[in-house]
């Protein structure tokens, strides 16, 4: 049941991902990526807020109390992790088209289980391997990349989903150890928010008048994206491993596609089904066939 409840939050933040890609791409119209970012996460930290307070308040004393290096260890990277992958995708959509960035994000699923298996050396299901190739070609199909060239936008794409393989990684780690899923996302939302504001300071000019025109980009990427999504996520990964987590959210290129085709009235062409069904199989694949091995051994 555990599980069940998990895989459908993965299956909810995925969805949410998917959709905010649009708004993502369309909230760099009148202002820069840091700022964009900062925005974002700054509104996601707020949304998250009332939660830490009404659901984690007690818990944060008593479970952080005795362990304050530990979580230390393993937040700082989280939210280090994730404003670099957000940096390196938001700043390829500059460069790159949102096809293209789609198709090289989802190769954080191939690097997740590499990082666990080579680095850490953890042992993963056989499932895993074909499930990852089954995404990866999906994904491929599903972006329409046939004919497209690499360009410096795909290069910092691909930097990216390094980071965000390492942000899934460990947040499989910090969620083992301490329940409490809105207060990391807070954490990790505020720390997002701070580093791209130094990054804003550097590269960018603060200009409240531009921001306020993507008023409902930034709200809709920071309130459902970075709050309500991230806290899925972290629920979801508390009974699912990394690996086959990566898979399931590799799920946002196909909810990207049906958005697409629901509300831009964007046709989904024979490759973009057969994308689709690839990245599908391969989450099933991954999350029956050890249920299966498990009941009937």
């Amino acid at each position: 049941m555990k599980k069940t409840i998990s895989f459908t939050c993965l299956i909810i933040c995925t969805l949410i991902w998917g959709t905010t890609f649009v708004a993502q791409d369309t909230g760099m119209d009148n202002i820069g990526p840091f700022t964009f970012n900062s925005t974002r996460f700054f509104v996601a930290f707020l949304a998250v807020s009332p939660f830490v307070f009404l659901f984690e308040k007690k818990k944060i004393i008593t479970q952080i109390k005795n362990n304050i290096n530990q979580f230390t260890k393993l937040m700082i990277p989280v939210g280090v992790f994730l404003f670099l992958g957000t940096v390196f995708q938001q700043v390829s959509l500059l460069y790159t088209n949102v096809a293209n960035s789609a198709f090289f994000t989802i190769f954080y699923v191939p690097m997740v289980p590499i990082i666990i298996y080579f680095i850490f050396s953890e042992k993963l299901h056989w499932s895993i391997w074909p499930s990852v190739v089954a995404c990866v070609a999906g994904g491929y199909f599903l972006s329409n990349m046939s004919d497209a060239a690499i360009r410096f936008g795909d290069g910092l794409v691909l930097i990216g989903a390094l980071f965000w393989a390492l942000h899934i990684i460990y947040i499989g780690k910090l969620v083992k150890k301490f329940d409490l899923p809105f207060f990391i996302a807070l954490f990790q939302n505020l720390l997002v928010a701070i580093l791209s504001f130094l990054l804003v300071i550097v590269f960018e000019e603060i200009d409240f008048s531009k921001i306020r025109l993507e008023t409902f980009e930034i709200l809709f990427a920071g309130i459902l994206s970075g709050g309500a999504a991230f806290v899925l996520q972290l629920f979801g990964q508390r009974n699912i491993p990394p690996a086959p987590a990566a898979i399931v959210m590799s799920l946002e290129g196909v909810f990207a596609a049906i958005a697409a085709w629901i509300i831009l009235s964007q046709i989904l062409d024979f490759n973009n089904i057969i994308g689709c069904t690839l990245i599908l199989g391969g989450v099933l694949l991954s999350q029956l066939v050890p249920i299966y091995e498990k009941n009937y051994k």
